[in-house]
Parts: structure tokens; sequence; C-alpha cells
């Protein structure tokens, strides 16, 4: 059926771009002496005298070779210029899926977490506040956030670089902000909130502080302790929400983790200097067979939650130790970009080629981050009130009020019962949602410059350069196809009413 839909979708496609442009209007209006020769060569190059119905067919005939493994007869076609789409395309899909995967994936994190937040937290300061913050995010367009990050993220970081100082005043005020989330993120009654809003403000403030009089934000990283301090909270944290701190086993299998990450750290530094990204890749498999491996031999009767707990445990040490690494090439990364690390065009630097790794990934990161919030605006919003509304229905199901009932722990009630069935819903937003991202790269790369998908597809469509746009219009709905197949496999891991045929 999904074949049919997009044979049927691609014939629309095609016929409405080559009815409703004109390819020749740039040589018709050009004074090169030659036009008519360059004229028939497009005409034959393109396909031109043929009707658009018949080159539907002929594409498709082309794009069919695509799906012959190892026979190398993909054909999609060719650009004015004479080069092979199936030649245009990988490069301009590369910027484009690495900064829509990271905006799903990173909307899906935060807007869930801050729904479920939220809904817990029902007609609160920090509901209310958070309601209001994802609409403003949800109706800012896409352009205005775009030009906005570059004007204050990307001017106001790289001109604060030149001189890293903090004001005491800032720390206060961030640390004041900080500790009202917290507060209102925890509850509870007056002492409860005084002393978590406290906490938070005086670690806030002191971190500020540090960082400013220490120059963390010219030669960033964590450090051994801060390894440490982290890889002991990953652990605690996985524990206390998946398990409880009471699950003995549950907490030695985050533990050992823990601990293999911490030694990983100081025996790998010297490997990290060669590494290159198929090492880690090598070393972050090494990583989840760690935790999978603690999990399955401490993990007793809970195996299967153990074991759960030490690949979740396994991947947050990782990416810890990742960023820390990636911090450490900062400073170099920063000189090579004098001074100026936050990019605001291109997705990469022109001819910019160390012979480090860590450097390549800064350069990479730092060009699409911008793009990539500005494209996080877009779906933030929605997770945030699926979440939050899908989350309050739950909790007031009968099945969850027998939990309780029973004396069940609100963190068991949460994690085990209500959490997974608010996930339904939400994996089908996750499916259409990548749609808009896509819709909405094409107006954040043009603003950003970014070669990628949308800029080949606008550039396309403009002279009626048909099989460039065709070729975007295939990538797009292969991942569409893609992601609608992933829901319904998520269905079944979700819902046991539902099963894969």
């Amino acid at each position: 059926m999904s074949i049919l839909i997009l044979l049927a979708a691609s014939f629309v496609m095609f016929n409405l771009v080559a009815l409703s442009t004109d390819p020749l209007e740039d040589l018709r209006s050009s004074n090169n002496p030659n036009k008519q020769q360059l004229i028939e060569a497009r005409i034959q190059l393109a396909n031109l005298d043929v009707a658009p119905p018949l080159r539907w067919a002929m594409w498709v005939g082309g794009a069919a070779k695509c799906l012959i493994p190892f026979a190398n007869a993909c054909d999609l076609g060719t650009t004015f210029q004479g080069a092979p789409v199936t030649d245009v395309l990988p490069i301009a899909m590369v910027s484009t899926i690495q900064m829509v995967t990271a905006a799903l994936l990173l909307a899906i994190l935060f807007g869930i977490s801050t729904g479920i937040l939220s809904a817990l937290r029902e007609n609160s300061g920090f509901d209310v506040s958070f309601t209001v913050l994802s609409l403003f995010l949800y109706s800012l367009p896409s352009f205005l956030a775009a030009a906005l990050l570059k004007n204050f993220v990307a001017i106001g970081f790289n001109d604060f670089l030149q001189d890293p100082v903090i004001p005491i005043v800032v720390a206060v005020i961030v640390g004041i902000v900080v500790a009202l989330i917290v507060q209102a993120v925890v509850g509870g009654d007056a002492r409860r909130r005084i002393t978590s809003g406290g906490t938070s403000f005086v670690l806030t403030t002191g971190l500020l502080l540090y960082m400013s009089v220490t120059g963390w934000f010219l030669t960033p990283g964590f450090g051994p302790v801060g390894i440490i301090v982290l890889s002991a909270g990953a652990a605690l944290g996985v524990t206390v929400l998946i398990a409880g701190i009471h699950q003995r086993r549950a907490l030695l299998t985050a533990g050992i983790v823990a601990v293999a990450g911490i030694i990983s750290y100081f025996a790998l530094q010297g490997l990290f200097d060669v590494s290159t990204f198929a090492t880690i890749g090598i070393l972050f498999v090494v990583a989840l067979a760690v935790g999978f491996a603690a999990g399955f031999f401490v993990g007793g009767d809970d195996r299967a939650q153990n074991m759960r707990i030490g690949v979740l445990v396994a991947v947050i040490i990782s990416v810890i130790i990742l960023i820390d690494r990636f911090m450490q090439s900062f400073p170099g990364y920063m000189e090579d970009m004098n001074g100026r690390p936050i990019a605001t065009v291109g997705s990469s630097t022109p001819g910019y080629a160390p012979d480090n790794m860590w450097r390549v990934g800064l350069d990479v990161f730092f060009h699409l981050l911008l793009p990539t919030i500005s494209l996080l605006t877009i779906s933030f919003a929605g997770y945030t009130r699926y979440a939050r509304a899908g989350m309050i229905e739950v909790l007031s199901q009968d099945y969850v009020r027998t939990a309780r009932a029973k004396g069940m722990p609100e963190r068991v009630v949460v994690v085990r019962h209500a959490f997974r069935n608010v996930l339904i819903p939400i994996t089908t937003l996750v499916a259409t949602d990548l749609g808009g991202l896509l819709g909405g790269a094409i107006i954040t790369e043009f603003i950003f410059a970014i070669p990628g998908m949308g800029a080949l597809f606008q550039r396309s469509l403009g002279p009626g350069d048909l099989y460039p746009v065709m070729g975007y219009f295939i990538v797009i709905a292969f991942m569409a196809i893609l992601f609608n197949f992933l829901a319904d496999l998520a269905y079944a891991a979700l819902d046991p009413r539902v099963r894969v045929r």
C-alpha cells in the first residue's frame, strides 16, 4: 500500500512541477550567441520534448533500479549542470539528516520530560510557565527564531568569549531562576521547596562564578573530579528512576558500570588522541556490552530490569566522556576559528581539514548548532502538550488508582504504569512530525546557508530543474514511510494488545 501511495504522490509531484515551471526561461532571456544550441542541449538532457506523464514513467523506471542491490544502476536523472542526481543528493542529505535527527531526538527528550513534569505538577507555577513557553515557541516562525539565534546566541556568545567574565549580578539572577524552576519541579511543603530551591541557587551561582574565575569557557572540560561525580550521579539517578534506591542488585549493576566507565576514562586518554569515528563506534559497542553483561550477571530475579539499567548507565557515561573529550579540543578549535567558534552560515568551514577528528566534530557541531535549535522549537511544544495531556489522562484511569491503592510508590506508578501508555499516542506524533521538521529545514537551511536538501529543493524548483526536486521528494517520502514503519513496531513494543505479523 505504501508503494502505491508513493507512486501516486510522485506522479502528482512530477507533473505539478513540470507544468508549473519553465525550464528554458533562463536560456530564452540569455544573450549568449549559442543560445539555440544550449536550449537544444537542455531539451535533450532533461527529455523536455517528452510529455510529463511519459517522463515520469521514464524517471520511475530509472528510480526502480535503485532497489537492485549491488547493481550500481540507480538513475534519478541529471541536473541542468549535467551532474547525476545520485551524486548530488548524498552530499545534500548529510547535513539535513544530521540536523533533523538531532532536532527530533532533542525535541522528544526535552518535550516529553517537560510535559510529564507539567502533568505531575498540574496547575502549578511550573506547569503554567512551561505551557506559556511551549506555546510561544510553537507560534514563533522558524525564520524569526533563526534570526534571533544568529544575533543573540552566535554573535553574542562569540563576543562574550573575547572576555568570558560573568558579573556577580548575572550569576545571582540565573541562580534565582534555576532555584524557582527546581523548587517548582520538586514540589512538596514549604520546607522542602525552600531546601531544594536554596541548594540549587547556591550550586548554580557558585558554579557560574567558578567558571568565570577559572576561565572555564576558554578551556572547558569536566576534569577527573567532574567525570567521577557525573558518573556516580548517572548511576544513582538511573537506579532511583527505574528500580528504586533500595534495590541493591540494581544499585550494584549501575555502580559496576560507573566504575568501569571511570576507569575507561583514565585508561583510554591516549587512545582518544589518535581515535577515528570508527574507533569511537567500537568503544561505544563495548560500553553497551559491559552494561548488558553487568545487568545479566548481577541482575538476579530482576535481570531484564537490571540489564536496562546497565545499558542506560553505560550510554549516559559514554556520552559524558565523549563530551569531555570534545571539550578538551575546544581551545585548539577556537584558535583555528580566530576566537569566534559559533558559525552563522554553512555546514562546515570551507577548507578546514585538521588531522584531529575531535576538531572536525566540533566544526560540524558549531555549524549545525543554531539550525538544530531553530528546528527544535518547531517540535518541542507539540511533544510537551501531548505528553502533558496524555499523562493527566492516564493518571486518572482506574488501573492507576488501583496501583496507588495497593500502596505502590509514586515512582512505580508513573514510570512503570503511566509512562508506557503515554508513549503510545506520542509514537504517532513522532512519525508525522518528521514532515514538519523537513519542511522547516527548507527555510532554516536558506537562512543559515546550509547546502542541504532544503537548499537543493529551493535551488532546483525555481528554474524548473525537475530531477533534483524529485530526488528530494523520494528521500522525504522514503523517510516518512520508514518512520511510520518504525512507529508500527513501537506500537507492538508499547501496547501488548498489538502484534506484528
